[in-house]
């Protein structure tokens, strides 16, 4: 999943200000300011001098023989002729974002330019070396972004001068260690705070509860350890917390109650414990909530439903127990919940149906009981629903779910019983995902008319007979999955069917465990829906024949399972010689001949069980 607040179009809108900011300031210099003071132009002379390459040509304009102030691109001044903003050009008149590059190191002497207000060299993707110490003694600074480089070494302790620093943006470098406390004791006026995609570790500093201007705060994927302070809760500004993909332990503190200006908070990905404390209810303005894979315990708290503007629920993949509790259907501006993989007991609230805007409902590998409330039905904007590994005990699915839109559909190991339901043949699913029960009877006909299928899974179930011929008409099909049930017949009618280009060509195809016979068709590489095939897999069938040459032309077949079957002749060097190849099996056939000279590396196993085999892996071939 990723983030609600697109960092590129953050990094756009930050530029377009930030540019019309140097634009004006440049205007004015223009028409009013002294010539560039030497200080300043030696500095940024000596900045040139140290970058290695610039195929952007973004310092071609700075010469000593021309005025700073007045012709040198990225550079504004103030009317006395000191520099006070240096930026790199990243927008073109028609708002064009440029991509450009620089490489080299941080000059030292920029710090000398000491009326600086805007430093900003991100993402020239190449500047290398440390953050200069010597930045400290820039005291007018106001802004610092040298985000998406590769700048190592430690942040220095010496930035806790920028005392009028608003915006420090050093994310997506090398950066390592740990943040230094007396940086967040002094940066009182500091809104935005930029340190994702580092390598940095150790406790995030309790005197982060200091920068109570802080609106937005971005830790997200370093290796930051320790627990979220307490003192996290005087942030009473912050609109922005994300400390996603760290390792930090401990439980959520309770003073975050008090955020009640927070919009996003993404904690997920890291090894937090004990419950969500209850007063969480007081972020009233919190939207996005990710606090997914990590090891929460305990009950959702029944305060949850006072989160009134909140449109993202995400609790995957922790240890979360008890009932879901039945205020959540307070929720009325919910898009999406995302509670799997926990151990939820108990029904599904009949309250959820009052989500009228739920689009994603995902309750999947729970101990959830049924019945399912009708009340669903009601939930007209859902877009996907995953009920998936949960005990429902359903028999059959509910002739209600008619009434729902969905295009994602998951009941996987919830009890069905019995036949197909008819009403699927007029439904709209893209996605349906029903196996691990105890469906029966043939593939129905009218399984044809379903022709917005992309994902088909009905394995490990009790189907019986052959494929008919109208599942040729699931044209946008890519990933089928029918293993471990009792189909038969020839494979023909799975494998030639219609595709709608460039969509609906095979990615996977699981057969295996079932009753396929026959042998394959010899132009099978030729199909115009296998030329995109990854997955093949036919083991434990009744296969009968050669395995065709023509496999050898699906060039990105990486998986190739055909073991357990009546295969017989050589293995084809065209098969085995795919490039892509990496998981190859065909034991257990009566398959002969030397094995081909092959670079992948495939297991000795993968051979067994062919008497007439012989060669590398296996034994020598004996000379006749």
């Amino acid at each position: 999943m990723t983030k609600e607040l697109n960092p590129i179009c953050t990094w756009c809108q930050r530029r377009a200000l930030l540019l019309m900011f140097s634009f004006f300031l440049f205007s004015a210099s223009l028409l009013t300011s002294d010539a560039c003071h030497p200080a300043d132009k030696a500095a940024l002379l000596d900045f040139k001098n140290k970058i290695t390459s610039d195929p952007s040509k973004l310092l071609h304009t700075w010469t000593p023989t021309t005025d700073c102030c007045k012709s040198w691109q990225g550079i504004a001044c103030d009317t006395s002729g000191r520099v006070v903003n240096v930026s790199r050009s990243g927008l073109t008149g028609d708002d064009f974002i440029l991509d450009t590059s620089m490489s080299g190191t941080l000059s030292p002497l920029l710090a000398n330019i000491s009326y600086l207000q805007l430093l900003d060299l991100s993402n020239l993707k190449d500047l290398q070396g440390h953050i200069p110490p010597e930045f400290g003694k820039l005291s007018r600074l106001t802004h610092l972004f040298l985000d998406s480089n590769k700048i190592t070494g430690s942040i220095p302790v010496a930035l806790r001068y920028l005392y009028k620093l608003k915006k420090l943006y050093l994310s997506d470098n090398q950066l390592s260690g740990t943040v230094p406390s007396p940086i967040f004791e002094s940066l009182t006026l500091l809104s935005e705070l930029g340190l994702s995609g580092n390598r940095l570790s150790g406790p995030i500093p309790s005197s982060i509860g200091k920068l109570v201007s802080l609106t937005k705060l971005d830790i997200f994927q370093n290796s930051f350890s320790g627990s979220i302070p307490e003192s996290l809760g005087n942030l009473k500004d912050l609109e922005y917390v994300d400390f996603s993909y760290n390792q930090l332990t401990g439980k959520i503190p309770e003073s975050i109650g008090g955020l009640s200006n927070l919009v996003l908070l993404y904690a997920n990905h890291n090894q937090l414990s004990g419950s969500i404390p209850p007063p969480i209810s007081g972020l009233y303005s919190l939207q996005f909530c990710r606090l997914s894979d990590n090891t929460l315990t305990g009950s959702i708290p029944a305060s949850i439903g006072n989160l009134r503007n909140i449109q993202r629920l995400i609790f995957e993949n922790n240890r979360l127990t008890g009932k879901l509790p039945a205020t959540i259907g307070h929720l009325a501006g919910l898009t999406d919940i995302f509670f799997s993989n926990n151990i939820f007991t108990g029904k599904i609230p009949s309250s959820f149906g009052n989500l009228r805007n739920l689009q994603t409902l995902d309750l999947s590998r729970n101990q959830l009981s049924g019945p399912i409330p009708p009340q669903v039905a009601q939930l007209q904007r859902l877009q996907s629903l995953d009920l998936s590994f949960n005990p429902l005990g359903l028999v059959s699915i509910p002739n209600w779910f008619q009434e729902l839109k969905v295009f994602r559909l998951l009941l996987a190991k919830t009890g069905l019983q019995g036949q197909l339901p008819q009403w699927l043949a007029s439904s709209s699913l893209s996605t349906l995902d029903l196996s691990d029960n105890e469906l029966t009877g043939k593939l129905p006909n009218w399984i044809g008319n379903m022709t917005n299928l992309s994902y088909l899974n009905l394995s490990k179930n009790a189907f019986h007979s052959s494929i008919p011929e109208e599942f040729k008409n699931l044209s946008l099909l890519m990933d089928l999955d029918l293993h471990s049930n009792k189909f038969s017949g020839g494979l023909k009618t799975i494998l030639s069917k219609h595709f709608q280009d460039p969509l609906g060509r095979y990615n996977s195809i699981d057969l295996s465990y079932n009753l396929f016979g026959g042998s394959m068709e010899e132009a099978i590489g030729d199909e115009p829906s296998l030329a995109s095939l990854v997955i093949l897999i036919l083991s434990h069938n009744r296969l009968e024949g050669s395995i065709p040459k023509s496999l050898g032309k699906l060039s990105g077949l990486m998986t190739l399972l055909l073991s357990h079957n009546y295969l017989s002749g050589e293995i084809p060097e065209e098969v085995l010689n795919l490039k892509s190849l990496q998981d190859f099996d065909v034991a257990g056939n009566k398959l002969s001949g030397r094995i081909p000279a092959h670079n992948a590396t495939i297991p000795k196993t993968a051979f067994l069980g062919n008497p007439g085999l012989c060669g590398a892996p296996l034994p020598p071939c004996k000379h006749s």
